[in-house]
């Protein structure tokens, strides 16, 4: 069995991370890499006794800088991005090594996504298209799905096939394709880093992988973001466009970012505090920041 090292990036995750990391550290040729975001809930002080490299951050930087953080101590042929409110079995974990030992090619593999009672999370994308911004602000990817995109169709679930991008929530990579890539971009605090370092891989010549035999349980994975997140997805969003679409995706997809937020404001649900964090989303659409 190949070596693996685990990087699991902990932001206030007390109550999960033992839970994570505890059953990783009992399997052979795994190492785990706890980096802690400057938590305030001292998250790494449940994971004292136990076989993990810890690294305790000064400041939060974001989830991309957290995993170059854990993988750079690394030295693993392959390496596994794991969310603190995630399980991932031996079986799973052995599923993913198969699938990227099977091709050189593959860079990236995921897994499907679970919630703890088994329902399927949806967790394989297109990659980011203007369309897909305008589809979701002005609700059209209910009705026309191949706009929309994530992909919801349950046959795409059902084998294993190359994707555009997969969630970062559970990911393994190739070490050597990683750091050939240069990691990933901390310029993104949070969300659409997984977008970017997938399109980089396969633009770098390499494949991304859904592979349905292996399973990762994720707790709240199905939730959309908290409405105080809301405008730090924006800001990604449009930090991806200017990246991937130059001045004329970032206006698109500013464009898509306040017209997201003036309608999901309006017509969607949430209350008063959905409400608030469409704002946000809006003055970081005019800004670029969150």
């Amino acid at each position: 069995m190949a070596d693996v090292d685990v990087i699991v990036v902990s932001y206030n995750s007390r109550d999960q991370l033992r839970a994570c990391v505890e059953p990783l550290t009992e399997m052979a040729d795994t190492h785990v890499i706890v980096v802690d975001s400057a938590s305030a809930d001292r998250s790494l002080e449940v994971v004292e006794g136990l076989p993990v490299q810890a690294v305790q951050l000064e400041e939060n930087r974001g989830f991309g800088y957290g995993c170059n953080e854990g993988f750079r101590r690394g030295t693993s042929p392959f390496v596994l991005l794991l969310n603190p409110d995630a399980r991932l079995d031996r079986a799973g974990m052995d599923a993913l090594i198969d699938a990227l030992q099977a091709d050189p090619r593959r860079a990236a593999v995921g897994p499907r996504i679970v919630d703890e009672s088994g329902v399927r999370h949806d967790s394989i994308r297109r990659t980011p298209r203007a369309v897909s911004s305008f589809a979701q602000a002005l609700f059209l990817h209910r009705l026309f799905p191949s706009a929309d995109e994530l992909i919801h169709d349950p046959d795409a679930y059902a084998h294993a096939h190359a994707v555009d991008w997969l969630s970062g929530a559970c990911l393994m990579l190739r070490r050597d394709a990683l750091e050939e890539v240069g990691g990933l971009d901390s310029g993104f605090f949070l969300y659409r880093e997984d977008a970017d370092l997938c399109r980089r891989l396969t633009e770098a010549g390499h494949g991304v992988w859904f592979e349905p035999r292996a399973t990762c349980v994720h707790i709240g994975g199905a939730s959309r973001p908290r409405e105080s997140l809301y405008a730090v997805l924006a800001a990604s969003r449009i930090r991806y466009a200017r990246k991937h679409g130059g001045r004329r995706g970032e206006a698109l997809e500013r464009t898509a970012v306040v017209l997201r937020g003036l309608t999901h404001a309006a017509l969607g649900a949430g209350g008063r505090p959905a409400r608030a964090g469409h704002a946000r989303a809006i003055r970081a659409g005019f800004s670029g920041r969150s």
